[in-house]
């Protein structure tokens, strides 16, 4: 009773710092409210993003102000072609001791070392140096020469992905999509959002973007919401919607007119993450199927593979989302 006392407390801390996030972030960033909350969503439940927007809509700035409010390392990592594992991740490099005479190895750490790490166009590069950015990811750390090096904490990775540009692209299969915990596309500003980003990107103005959190706050909101309790009802409502997405269960037609591969269960997991961090950052202590539902379509629409029935008839995971939450 103690410590559930003491855990309602830091969700009130944790929603108050997170408005406060936000406000920050507003000084540079015009519009994008959900994308924003998505990515904070994200952030303390301890997954990754995958953003997908066209070019010109401010997602490294997006992810440098982010960084910038929350005190954090960050680094950018520009995916290309030639681009090798060791360029991420780090090499062995020869150095001689000046007084002995000696050659030895010493390990120089890449871009990955960073708090948030941004990989800009993640489907530029090959699968090789996909799956060592994918691999740090998943495991928090780096092998190189058979020694281990731990990547600070907190870790959080945004691969961004250009949807119009596909020749030359590597584009990342399923099983590596899996890992990341939301899919985020960002639309085109409003008119009225657009006349406000020209407005200030034009004129001399530069915005002073405050700390509000530092890392250790970070981790500790984190661990807080491993421990935010779930009721039996929403973790089924969750389970349900993810099982929902399988054509081999045979309950929804439109499933099995579209779907060939449905998500698997770390839907159902992110689904539950992604609705306790959503609870938390809004002061609430236990989360509810709205919250399950918010959060269900960056989930769930990159763990779908469709058909050519779906493509035939111009139908896309988005739609497929909306359709299952209506029947849930």
């Amino acid at each position: 009773m103690v410590q559930q006392g003491e855990d309602l407390k830091k969700v009130e801390l944790l929603a108050d710092a997170i408005k406060n996030v936000k406000a920050e972030i507003s000084k540079v960033i015009i519009g994008q409210h959900s994308i924003i909350e998505n990515l904070l969503i994200s952030l303390f439940a301890k997954g990754h993003v995958l953003l997908i927007g066209v070019p010109g809509l401010a997602k490294t700035l997006l992810i440098r102000t982010l960084a910038k409010s929350l005190d954090l390392k960050y680094n950018r990592i520009q995916f290309t072609p030639d681009l090798m594992p060791g360029d991420i991740t780090g090499n062995d490099v020869i150095e001689q001791n000046i007084s002995t005479g000696e050659k030895q190895f010493r390990f120089v750490k890449g871009p990955i070392f960073a708090n948030i790490v941004l990989a800009d166009e993640i489907n530029r590069t090959p699968p090789k140096t996909q799956a060592a950015l994918l691999e740090a990811m998943e495991e928090h750390e780096v092998t190189a020469a058979g020694n281990t090096y731990k990547l600070k904490e907190p870790f959080f990775v945004l691969a961004t992905q250009n949807p119009i540009e596909q020749e030359g692209t590597y584009p990342l299969p399923e099983a590596q999509l899996d890992r990341f915990m939301f899919n985020i596309w960002l639309d085109y500003p409003s008119e009225k959002e657009e006349m406000e980003i020209v407005r200030t990107t034009t004129a001399d103005y530069v915005p002073d973007v405050k700390k509000v959190l530092g890392a250790e706050e970070i981790i500790m909101f984190q661990d807080l919401i491993r421990r935010v309790p779930v009721a039996d009802n929403v973790i089924q409502y969750a389970v349900k919607l993810a099982r929902s997405t399988r054509p081999q269960n045979g309950t929804l037609p439109f499933i099995k007119d579209y779907i060939n591969y449905g998500a698997g269960p770390r839907a159902s997991q992110y689904l539950i993450l992604g609705a306790k961090s959503r609870a938390a950052l809004l002061g609430k202590y236990t989360p509810d199927i709205d919250d399950v539902n918010a959060v269900a379509l960056p989930v769930i629409r990159h763990r779908m593979v469709t058909n050519f029935n779906a493509e035939a008839d111009n139908v896309s995971t988005e739609r497929i989302v909306a359709m299952l939450l209506e029947k849930s």
